[in-house]
């Protein structure tokens, strides 16, 4: 049976250091005021660092200057432009999202994007994000039509093919075990 509390027991309430005496180093107090701040920073005795874009939210399609890759950029056909969003997409997601009789707001709410982004689409000033493309897809129901991507000529594709039948001897593929028959 557990005993009941007996205050005098022995039991030492008083608080004790456990970790550092009280002979070490004096604590230095940190700075209160703008002015003691300053004077610190100029004695040397406070560092600071400039965090560049902490704080910020930013997608990977928002407008802000550093959110153009340089892939994109170096894709761009003429100097100091970009691919936009061809009519026939614009046209399209326009189509599709009024036969659901849904808004501008409502369809980016759904697709998790600002309104913004969905008008910028629908007007054809946005830059083609395949990302964003295939959320409207499932949203909307439809396949919306794809930004051309260059092909390869078809001179190539005949090389390609002769190449990988000739690579083929004795039942061995390039570089690779025997072939299983």
């Amino acid at each position: 049976m557990p005993q009941a509390f007996n205050p005098g027991s022995g039991q030492d309430w008083a608080p004790q250091n456990a970790g550092r005496s009280g002979a070490g180093p004096a604590k230095t107090s940190l700075p209160k005021s703008a002015r003691e701040l300053d004077q610190a920073r100029a004695r040397g005795l406070v560092a600071t660092e400039k965090k560049f874009g902490a704080g910020g939210n930013k997608s990977a399609h928002s407008g802000g200057s550093g959110a153009l890759s340089t892939r994109k950029l170096e894709e761009a056909t003429d100097v100091g432009t970009l691919v936009k969003v061809d009519k026939s997409l614009s046209k399209a997601i326009m189509q599709a999202r009024t036969a659901k009789k849904l808004t501008q707001k409502e369809l980016a709410t759904a697709c998790n994007e600002k309104p913004q982004v969905i008008a910028e689409y629908e007007s054809g000033k946005a830059i083609p994000n395949p990302q964003i493309i295939s959320k409207l897809e499932r949203k909307l129901g439809v396949k919306l039509p794809r930004p051309g991507k260059s092909k390869a000529p078809p001179s190539d594709a005949k090389k390609t093919a002769s190449g990988a039948a000739g690579a083929r001897t004795g039942g061995t593929t390039r570089g690779g075990p025997p072939k299983r028959r």
